[in-house]
This record gives C-alpha cells, sequence and structure tokens, in this order.
C-alpha cells in the first residue's frame, strides 16, 4: 500500500468533485502582449493602429495563453516526486492518525466528513497556490 499515492488519488477525487480548475503563471504575458502592441500601433497608426495594435495584441495574448487552464487532477498527477511529498504532508497534517486500508476507504472517509474535507480541500488549493502559483478556478 503506498500512502503517498492514496493521498494524491484523494486530491484528484476532491477536486474533480468540485471541478477545480487552475491556471499557470501565464496570464500576465497574454496582457503584456495586448498591452505591447496596443501601444505600438497607436505610436505608429494613432487610434487606429491602437485598435487594431490591440486586436492583434489581444489574439496573441490569447494563443501565449491557451492551454494554460487544466484541470486539477491532471496538474496533481504531474507533479514531481519532490512536490507531491510536500502536498502529502501538507494533507497528513489534517488526516493525522486516520487510518485506512486502500483509496476507496480514504476517499470514502473523507468525503463522509464535511469538516474534514473543507480542510483537505483547503490544504490542496493553499498548496496549488503558494508552491505551484497557480489561479483557481471552479467551472461553473
Amino acid at each position: 500500500m503506498n500512502r503517498l499515492q492514496d493521498v494524491m488519488r484523494l486530491c484528484c477525487e476532491l477536486s474533480a468533485n468540485q471541478q477545480i480548475k487552475t491556471a499557470v503563471q501565464g496570464s500576465a504575458k497574454g496582457a503584456a502582449a495586448a498591452g505591447t502592441l496596443a501601444f505600438a500601433g497607436g505610436l505608429m497608426g494613432g487610434p487606429l493602429g491602437i485598435a487594431l495594435g490591440g486586436a492583434v495584441g489581444g489574439l496573441l495574448g490569447c494563443w501565449l495563453t491557451s492551454g494554460q487552464f487544466k484541470p486539477l487532477p491532471q496538474i496533481i498527477m504531474e507533479l514531481s516526486p519532490q512536490q507531491q511529498q510536500k502536498l502529502y504532508g501538507d494533507v497528513m497534517a489534517i488526516l493525522g492518525e486516520v487510518q485506512w486500508t486502500d483509496v476507496a476507504q480514504l476517499t470514502a472517509l473523507v468525503m463522509g466528513n464535511s469538516t474534514m474535507k473543507q480542510q483537505v480541500t483547503g490544504a490542496l488549493l493553499g498548496y496549488v497556490t503558494r508552491e505551484l502559483q497557480a489561479e483557481v478556478h471552479y467551472v461553473d
């Protein structure tokens, strides 16, 4: 039994259940591209240049940040072993002495306890925003 993998699967289940997506740093690149090209367009073509530069910059910004939003379970499964170990430590600080035999039992224990579910979800989201500098979005 691999407790670390059980906790990673629990985190995946929690985030999938709540349909959480994350955006890794990159949004600023898209905004900078739009602003820079709008400014350059304004210098070269006046008001029409601003509009044209902004449109082109917006498209470039969209292209630069496309694919940046990922479902949180995918992010969790792509973590390095060191990152998984850190997340595991954060979650185990909440689980404490909880005993389980497999991931199904662990998931049932956490999902059945609203306080523990909130705390583990909070630790997961805290880890993602703090360690990965990612934005968190709930899918509607």
